[in-house]
């Protein structure tokens, strides 16, 4: 992705601040046990808003059958040379659910091979949560949680383009097996703190993205329901 996109994603927040209404966060302080943010088990992409950054990765609803033998549904991306995410604005109390699950599948790898750089910096798969600073850009936080391919597993690092404000934390790379599915749970208030030093008690944003145009390859991946638990 370009210097300009990543400068549009990083604003993003700025966007959302104007344009977030009290209607998509009600509910959500009294929403002590969890907090359902991507639904696609039971075929719902309500609220989530499409921002195409570099060209569109196809986001779609698709049934796959599990070992049971039952379908389920899930959220299908094919990214080719391109970078969209699906966004969703919802404010999650940290305090009362700061953990963060979801499972995910790649099908398809992308070749890179160190995102630190600006050059390679793709991901096949990633889940992001943003803390909007509202009308002071400086302010945004974007904490991203990656599938990864050149650099390990476990690695934090600043973002190659927006070092300040968004912080990578690679969960899978390619040790990780190709279509297998893999369940995560991150303390998202821990991870903000560790990453940025802050005590963040609420998020703004959730954001889904498969991104491919920096080294303008192709990837395909899966995204499980989202949601946001108390332990």
């Amino acid at each position: 992705m370009g210097f300009l996109s990543r400068t549009c994603l990083i604003l993003l927040s700025v966007f959302l601040s104007v344009s977030i209404c009290t209607s998509l966060w009600a509910g959500t302080e009294d929403a002590v046990e969890h907090v359902v943010v991507g639904n696609f088990g039971e075929n719902e992409l309500a609220d989530w808003e499409l921002k195409v950054f570099s060209g569109e990765t196809r986001y779609n609803l698709v049934e796959e059958l599990k070992d049971t033998g039952n379908a389920v549904t899930v959220l299908k991306a094919i990214s080719n040379n391109s970078a969209s995410g699906l966004v969703k604005k919802i404010r999650v109390d940290l305090k009362k659910t700061p953990f963060l699950q979801w499972r995910w599948k790649v099908a398809k790898r992308i070749p890179v091979q160190n995102e630190r750089n600006k050059e390679q910096d793709d991901y096949a798969a990633r889940v992001y949560v943003i803390v909007d600073g509202g009308f002071f850009a400086w302010n945004t936080m974007a904490l991203n949680y990656v599938w990864a391919n050149g650099v390990g597993k476990g690695v934090r690092w600043d973002n190659a383009f927006a070092p300040k404000h968004s912080k990578m934390i690679a969960l899978r790379s390619k040790s990780d097996a190709i279509q297998h599915w893999y369940r995560e749970k991150r303390n998202v208030r821990e991870d903000f703190k560790r990453s940025f030093g802050d005590d963040v008690r609420y998020i703004d944003v959730v954001a889904i993205m498969s991104d491919t145009d920096n080294s303008s390859s192709s990837a395909e991946s899966y995204y499980g329901d989202i949601v946001f638990t108390k332990d």
